[in-house]
């Protein structure tokens, strides 16, 4: 454990943002702002938890899913690492826990290759690392900062509009959406939660995308859609389609010094019936005419309302009632070759989702090193049958391979 804290105390200094504090500008000085944390501590953040008998991958999977429901203070910087012990393998899980606004998933990634031994694709971390602390900028150039912000937004109309339009694009136009028929996939949900992870060849997975004119995340979509209606059709209902709220990134990578949240969204209706190669193709169709060449500009017109309905109540109220999506389904291309920490291989590498107001079950998709795994994050009071879905998810991408 000291060895790794060790390693961890040196290898965040190339990432600026985990020593770092999201703060309150002063009224007329623009956004929240980023600042060096002179009381950071890495004992705060780092700690070892002991997974429970029999320590197999239920046990840790459960650990993961209620490390990852704890709050973080947001009087220290945004993240924790829990390293949980144990295991009857005699390997060492690692919980690595971000929240939203310091890093979206590809922000994650970039993270991650900077916490584990250096990667040999990887250019070294700058070792003239900045200062530490540096001085939190003052209100005279926070107030300067958000007026020429302000100007440059009026002197640009043009961009900030098309960048709208294409924003309403990627939601699926300016009408506004219809309301779902009631399903029990909408349903409140409480506090726990549950992991369950399903690995599947990622060549396979390839390989049956590009025979449909699909991509891998065509394949996740169609083996979500359906799996979801198989749960359905377990429980005596049925949905020709499902719509999955699908994250559109801004950015095709990122590194430790560029992280943040640049994410939209595209709400994607997913057809569930016929085999998987079926919805395969139709779903690739759905996606190639959705997609549009500005990636994430949904966030330019969902930022605003958000923001200002967030402090009013009305957002919760909203996001637990709403019939506009059923599911969030989540795809990242992590690493393609191993990676080792402190000497030891990472044998394997997944994404935990996370799932808010009445949707029950979401899907978080990762690649590393030849495999995909998908993880199903539910609320095992409104999905106790998780075990149907997974079983339908797993059937459908073991048979990729054949």
């Amino acid at each position: 454990m000291q060895e790794a804290q060790r390693l961890l105390d040196g290898r965040i200094r190339a990432v600026p943002r985990l020593r770092q504090r999201l703060r309150r500008a002063p009224p007329g000085c623009g956004r929240p702002f980023w600042a060096d944390d002179a009381a950071f501590d890495l004992r705060h953040h780092v700690r070892r938890l002991p997974c429970p008998a029999p320590g197999d991958e239920r046990a840790l999977l459960d650990v993961a899913a209620a490390v990852t429901g704890e709050p973080l203070p947001r009087c220290r910087p945004l993240w924790s690492v829990t390293f949980v012990t144990g295991l009857a393998d005699g390997g060492t899980g690692l919980v690595i826990v971000m929240n939203h606004v310091l890093a979206d998933g590809i922000g994650g990634l970039a993270v991650l290759a900077r916490l584990v031994d250096p990667i040999p694709s990887l250019p070294p971390a700058d070792p003239q690392a900045a200062p530490f602390p540096a001085p939190a900028p003052r209100v005279r150039a926070l107030a300067a900062d958000a007026w020429a912000g302000r100007a440059h937004r009026l002197t640009h109309l043009a961009g900030s509009l098309r960048t709208i339009r294409q924003g309403f694009a990627e939601l699926g136009g300016t009408r506004p959406p219809r309301r779902q028929p009631p399903t029990t996939l909408n349903r409140p949900t409480g506090p726990r939660r549950r992991l369950d992870v399903v690995a599947a060849d990622l060549a396979a997975i390839r390989e049956l995308g590009h025979a449909h004119a699909g991509t891998v995340n065509d394949v996740i979509l169609a083996a979500v859609a359906g799996a979801l209606q198989a749960l359905l059709a377990s429980r005596g209902e049925k949905l020709d389609l499902v719509t999955a709220s699908v994250p559109v990134s801004a950015r095709q990578a990122a590194t430790g010094g560029q992280l943040g949240n640049q994410v939209g969204v595209m709400p994607v209706a997913l057809p569930t019936g016929g085999d998987l190669a079926t919805r395969v193709t139709q779903i690739a169709a759905i996606t190639c005419e959705r997609k549009t060449a500005a990636r994430g500009t949904s966030a330019a017109v969902l930022g605003l309302p958000f923001r200002l309905l967030a402090p009013t109540g009305l957002l919760r109220w909203f996001i637990n009632r709403q019939r506009l999506i059923h599911t969030f389904v989540t795809n990242l291309r992590g690493p393609a070759e191993p990676l080792t920490f402190a000497g030891a291989p990472v044998r394997a590498v997944i994404a935990i989702p996370n799932t808010t107001g009445n949707v029950t079950v979401t899907f978080g998709a990762l690649s590393y090193a030849g495999t995909l795994r998908i993880t199903v994050l539910s609320d095992p009071s409104q999905v106790p049958d998780v075990a149907v879905l997974t079983a339908a998810l797993r059937r459908d991408l073991g048979g990729a391979a054949h």
